[in-house]
């Protein structure tokens, strides 16, 4: 039988090192990092799958360590040295057997098993995101403070195969500043749809010449960090450091609904690829799924810890995992007791059918007492009556 772990729905890293699994059935929450030895260089700041079976995650540490954990054996069983650039892992990525890191100076490496064959590729300082193009798991795009969106074939990574130009002046004819927090793909296309820091969603087409996005529009008034297209693609969730969550339609860039229940900024979001369900966690410490058609708050889980970033499950049938997980343990709870109850020796108990009687000295007592006459108290100061 596979390890509870495998049955847990959400993976979430935290700042202070911890790999934490999310059963939200049962709204419990597990720590699958050694608590007593944590440091502050173990911060998960990236999070990604590493096959498509789920069975394991990777985690990109402050310390460039790639830590492995198996979900099916449920304990850790690799850790790879990554290190290189400057700052915290921006994102993390798998290609067949090659690993893609990238850091905030804007070293993009690709390590694959021959030390040799490493490529690295120098994508521009100030990254905040990395991310892979599901469809081209060589392709992947990257975006950062002062870094416009950029997208790169790691098979032949000397020059981007796309840069996006940036946005003409404003109405008093100044530079727009860049600030990409987060992008992501649409699956079966080329597009990209990207958030800033300036509360900006665009759509961009690597086919369109002139570079620029071809949808854009804003949400809220505070920096977005944070986005995912939702199940059929048709909008994107995004997210704020104010806590404030929205699903924004990319055919027409207005605003369809947003969720509530959320506070202190959001530091990943992610949408389920079937259902109508959306993750996320932030700096509150609390592991939120809503649902996205009836804008509702489906699990709240409190993590304890300050939330980087998280993985949610592909897996639909939920409440049949639920049943499965449920029967097997208490197919389990019967064996342990059935094996218990055949150790257990058989003891023979001698009854006394006789009736006890009652000693002379309790007899003595008894009767005393049913004879003692009755005393009626009063206040202080009157006859106390006896009857007799």
């Amino acid at each position: 039988m596979a390890d509870p772990a495998r049955w847990n729905h959400v993976w979430v890293g935290t700042e202070t090192g911890i790999l934490k699994g999310v059963n939200l059935h049962r709204k419990q929450a597990t720590n699958y990092t050694e608590v007593s030895s944590l440091s502050r260089d173990q911060e998960v700041c990236a999070m990604c799958w590493g096959d498509e079976q789920e069975s394991e995650v990777l985690l990109g540490c402050r310390n460039g360590t790639v830590k492995v954990f198996n979900t099916e054996k449920g304990k850790y069983t690799e850790f790879r040295d990554c290190a290189g650039g400057e700052g915290p892992f921006r994102g993390l990525a798998v290609n067949n057997s090659a690993l893609i890191t990238c850091v905030e100076s804007g070293l993009l490496k690709v390590w694959r098993e021959a030390a040799s064959e490493n490529v690295e590729v120098n994508v521009g300082p100030g990254v905040y995101k990395m991310r892979q193009n599901p469809s081209k798991p060589h392709c992947v795009s990257t975006g950062g403070k002062e870094n416009c969106l950029k997208v790169w074939d790691l098979e032949n990574p000397q020059n981007p195969v796309f840069k996006a130009k940036n946005v003409s002046n404003d109405w008093l004819d100044l530079r727009v500043p860049v600030w990409v927090r987060d992008m992501q793909f649409l699956p079966g296309s080329e597009k990209i749809v990207t958030c800033t820091s300036y509360h900006q969603v665009r759509l961009y087409d690597p086919s369109c010449p002139k570079r620029r996005p071809v949808l854009e529009t804003s949400f809220d008034e505070h920096p977005l960090t944070a986005l995912s297209l939702t199940a059929d693609a048709s909008a994107v969730v995004v997210g704020n450091t104010h806590g404030n969550m929205a699903v924004i339609d990319l055919r027409q860039g207005r605003l369809l609904k947003t969720l509530k229940g959320l506070a202190g900024s959001i530091r990943s979001i992610q949408c389920h690829p079937t259902l109508p369900l959306v993750a996320s966690c932030g700096l509150d410490r609390f592991l939120r799924v809503h649902s996205i058609e009836e804008k509702k708050l489906m699990y709240k889980v409190y993590l304890k810890s300050r939330l980087n970033c998280l993985l949610m499950t592909r897996r639909e049938k939920w409440e049949e995992e639920e049943i499965l997980l449920s029967g097997a343990a208490q197919d389990e709870v019967k064996e342990e007791d059935d094996e218990v109850w055949t150790l257990m020796e058989t003891v023979t108990e001698v009854t006394n059918t006789q009736k006890a009687k009652l000693t002379p000295v309790e007899d003595e007592k008894t009767a005393k007492a049913q004879k003692r006459p009755k005393v009626q108290g009063t206040r202080k100061g009157k006859k106390t009556k006896r009857t007799l």
